[in-house]
């Protein structure tokens, strides 16, 4: 990875990029600095010392949300677009025909950027006229709430268009690169809260001992995503061949490649939103925690998961994991056709050996794509429910580099990595057809 990037530093047009690409996001870091006017700064402090309904939230923002900057949405209004756009496209078959042709692409972002504007418009005001009243404006009157829900959505729709310069100027997925400087700038906080957790007034024997440990788990949680996600289950697949002419074409062999981790971290962000959507909405009522319903609320709470004093609560934890499993397969179903494969393979005059084309070959890919989504939402829920476990049995704070987050981490940076070397593979070729 490191020689990639020195390599291409010595590109003068990828150079230019990466340069544009850092630029765009010291910007994003100085804009979430800036908080917005009229609002008390400090009042999300309290939802992040009572339970982590907002964790996740507040780490993809890269602790904007906590702060309550002009940046607090972040993103997010995109990725839920984006979702909900693709998967409109597959449910609606006119857009389905427009996903396939340059325009058609063209028209959908379109409505996409319309569809973020318009739910960064209601989340916004969800939060300022929830919250408003209850201490987060400092004068709860309809002018302050009208500059919230304006700053907040303003600021969503420029980060929105950071990451789309991004992807058209600079390196990687612009919308991944955002959401990874998110995370990253999280990274220091969180470290500082393992060394006073586990390393703070220790010997040094202990710290040594507890500065291994946390290296070799961060390390090795790294290492199973990278195989997780690089993880492919490739089928042969034979093309016939044919005479045209007086040449012979065809004959040639293949595959296809079934990615383990298809949905990606997909699965994991519907289940916990699913899981936290009713603890958010709670906090804009007064819940008494000691009824049979704050029970179950506490029990959707992953705060509450794995706490050796009320092993009841991890409930929550078995319906999460069976979410994640859900949603695997339920993503996979909707972005992986095996009838539309198997059609376009006998069309071309392709067949998997030993499998007779058609029917038999969907069906043969189905019974595959069933066996390794299990595999990969099994790996899935490892990574995101392990930093749950260790945060329930030591009492230690939701880390931005656990779980969901560290997918989102190495796999924008594998992607970015990837993109690199592409355009310098591309830049050689060009080189090499004008000598």
């Amino acid at each position: 990875m490191f020689k990639t990037l020195q390599n291409a530093f010595k590109v003068k047009e990828i150079r230019t990029r990466m340069m544009f690409t850092l630029f765009m996001l010291v910007i994003i870091r100085l804009g979430a600095q800036l908080p917005v006017p009229g609002v008390n700064s400090d009042y999300f402090q309290y939802f992040f010392s009572t339970g982590d309904s907002f964790n996740f939230f507040n780490a993809i923002t890269g602790g904007s949300f906590e702060d309550f900057s002009i940046f607090a949405l972040s993103i997010t209004p995109y990725i839920t677009s984006s979702i909900i756009m693709q998967l409109l496209t597959i449910a609606i078959p006119k857009l389905e025909e427009m996903n396939k042709e340059e325009d058609g692409k063209r028209k959908i972002a379109e409505i996409t950027r319309y569809v973020t504007v318009a739910l960064a418009l209601i989340q916004a005001i969800a939060i300022a006229v929830g919250f408003g009243g209850s201490g987060l404006l400092e004068n709860y009157t309809w002018y302050n709430v009208v500059v919230v829900v304006c700053a907040l959505t303003a600021g969503s729709a420029f980060l929105m268009w950071i990451g789309e310069q991004i992807t058209e100027k600079g390196v990687g997925n612009g919308i991944s690169i955002v959401l990874l400087i998110n995370i990253l700038s999280r990274m220091p906080s969180d470290l500082g809260i393992l060394y006073d957790k586990f390393m703070k007034s220790q010997s040094i024997p202990i710290q040594v001992i507890a500065f291994v440990v946390i290296a070799a788990v961060i390390i090795g949680m790294v290492v199973f995503v990278v195989l997780l996600n690089d993880a492919v289950r490739r089928i042969p697949v034979q093309y016939s061949q044919k005479v045209v002419g007086r040449r012979s074409v065809g004959g040639q062999g293949s595959h296809i490649p079934l990615k383990v981790n298809t949905g990606g971290v997909i699965p994991v962000i519907f289940a916990s939103s699913i899981m936290s959507f009713p603890v958010v909405i709670a906090q804009f009522f007064d819940v008494d925690y000691t009824t049979f319903g704050g029970k179950i609320l506490m029990m959707l709470s992953s705060s509450n998961w794995c706490v050796p004093k009320a092993p009841v609560y991890s409930i929550g934890l078995i319906i999460y994991i069976v979410l994640i499993v859900a949603f695997a397969y339920f993503y996979t179903a909707i972005t992986f056709n095996p009838i539309e494969i198997a059609t376009n393979m006998k069309k071309q005059g392709g067949f998997i050996p030993g499998i007779r084309p058609g029917k038999n070959t969907s069906d043969y890919l189905s019974r595959v794509l069933n066996n390794i989504v299990l595999i990969g939402a099994a790996g899935l829920t490892i990574v995101a429910v392990f930093p749950i476990v260790i945060s329930g049995v030591f009492s230690v704070s939701r880390l931005s580099f656990g779980g969901t987050s560290i997918i989102i981490v190495v796999s924008v940076i594998m992607e970015t990595i990837k993109q690199i070397e592409s355009k310098m593979l591309v830049r050689n070729y060009k080189g090499f057809l004008n000598d």
